[in-house]
């Protein structure tokens, strides 16, 4: 991979930071879109079957093709192929706001989500290379970090003010001054580079393998709640994707240019982070999903106080993953902040879990707001660090690849199996004669502690699989801030 790297400090922390708005635009839209929904199932019609498939549309897609956009950026460029992702992404966000009908509406998220894994895979890979400094780096990664994690948290409160104040298209039309600010700056200050060339690791067979595999595997995740677990799809489905993504390891093993290099797996750290990170942000996407829900059905929130409901969540993250975190991660090391981050997480459903139909945001929402956020603030980083320490500068597209790729498989995964314990709970209030708010409430507080199991054997994979790694900056003093004239 050869590289031209950019020259000032300022500039560097410039690029980082529009690749993290990058990072804050594709996370933004996941989210965004879930408090717009009950607006656009009445505006164009869909049925409430269908209307998950605004969601699914751009999931599927961008779960499956992350591993293999990081690896094109290996291969060709890595700013080339950002820059060709956030056209589409755009593009499609146009789209999806001029939509006057299912089809397209559905059409255009599908590219959406296209566009976001393009956008999306290279991402940490390019902030790693531009600051390969430790005492820099770790700075980085917490930037990157909040954009990941707050990203998420700020899409309920955007979207419930877009939605009330402008329509449900806005959450679409957002998307265009971003992404042309985000291009512009990337254009101008990410570092001109070569990719190894297509020669080097073109392995079609191992990509076609891996991107069919994935794709299938997110589709019959996010189909579970409709089907079940056991019923014969699912299961015909799920042994198919398996099968498939058993014949990519196969030919991982045997191909001589293969899509992930084994060295990277044979990596404790990496493999452990990605398998942790997984389960962290599959206890957290339960968490998004059930408090948009508990604000507005049990508590009566309109979208825009729901949305507002959500801001303590952002805040949190921005502190401690820019502010705190890296400094602890020079001082302490990864595996330590994750010990502490995951032990907050799990704490924070734990009082999530004791919410009350008749509750209040004061006394059933706040605490486990402000707690398991700052565990996520704490812990993500920490996991980036770790994703990517074994990287080499011409894998590092397809590291950061594999490890968004292990975020948004765990993510379906998370929300899956809570949504699928969440009905059934629910369920079984109702029969039982409970309220409609009691049952929701019930259902609510079990994918709470489902979101607390994961937490927690994300912890166990901490202990037993994740080596402690000396901090190889000096101390926590060297860690500078991102410089005042960059903010």
């Amino acid at each position: 991979m050869s590289t031209a790297p950019v020259r000032s400090l300022r500039s560097r922390w410039l690029a980082v930071i529009a690749l993290s708005a990058a990072q804050v635009m594709i996370v933004l839209d996941q989210n965004i879109v879930t408090i717009a929904l009950p607006a656009i199932r009445e505006d164009l019609a869909f049925s409430q079957a269908n209307l998950v498939w605004t969601v699914n549309a751009y999931v599927i897609p961008f779960g499956g093709l992350l591993l293999l956009a990081g690896r094109l950026g290996d291969l060709i460029s890595r700013k080339q192929v950002f820059l060709a992702g956030l056209a589409l992404f755009v593009a499609a966000s146009v789209a999806a706001a001029l939509a006057d009908s299912q089809s397209l509406l559905l059409g255009a998220r599908f590219v959406q989500g296209i566009g976001g894994a393009i956008t999306a895979a290279g991402l940490l890979g390019m902030i790693v290379t531009i600051f390969p400094e430790p005492h820099h780096q770790v700075k980085a990664i917490g930037v990157y970090g909040f954009a990941s994690a707050g990203g998420g948290a700020l899409g309920s409160v955007i979207g419930g003010v877009l939605t009330e104040t402008l329509g449900w298209e806005s959450v679409f039309y957002v998307n265009l001054p971003l992404g042309i600010f985000v291009a512009v700056l990337a254009w101008k200050l990410l570092p001109a580079e070569r990719g190894v060339g297509l020669r080097a690791g073109a392995d079609v067979l191992g990509a076609a393998l891996v991107t069919a595999g994935l794709m299938l595997a997110v589709y019959t995740l996010v189909e579970t709640e409709r089907y079940g677990w056991t019923s014969a799809r699912t299961i015909g489905l799920g042994a198919l994707a398996a099968l498939l993504l058993a014949g990519f390891a196969v030919r991982q093993a045997k191909a001589a240019a293969p899509l992930i290099p084994p060295r990277i797996l044979r990596s404790r750290n990496v493999s452990g982070a990605n398998i942790a990170q997984a389960l962290m942000v599959g206890s957290a996407f339960g968490f998004m999903f059930f408090t948009v829900l508990y604000l507005q059905q049990v508590l009566g929130f309109e979208p825009l106080a729901a949305g507002l409901a959500f801001l303590p969540a952002p805040v949190v993250i921005a502190v401690v993953s820019m502010a705190v975190s890296p400094r602890l991660l020079t001082r302490f090391g990864a595996r330590p902040m994750l010990l502490v981050g995951l032990s907050l997480m799990a704490a924070g459903f734990l009082l999530f879990a004791q919410m009350r139909a008749d509750g209040s945001f004061l006394v059933d929402v706040l605490p486990g707001m402000v707690t398991a956020p700052l565990g996520f603030g704490l812990a993500m980083p920490a996991l980036m660090t770790l994703g990517m320490a074994d990287s080499r500068p011409e894998d590092a597209g397809v590291t950061s690849g594999l490890f968004n790729t292990a975020q948004q498989v765990g993510g379906a995964v998370g929300l899956a199996v809570a949504s699928t314990v969440v009905a059934a709970r629910s369920g079984a209030l109702q029969d039982q004669g409970a309220s409609t708010a009691e049952a929701l409430t019930g259902g609510f507080r079990a994918g709470y502690l489902v979101g607390t199991a994961f937490a927690l054997i994300a912890l166990v994979i901490v202990i037993t699989v994740i080596k402690a790694r000396k901090p190889e900056a000096a101390d926590a003093e060297n860690v500078e801030a991102v410089p005042a004239a960059v903010l």
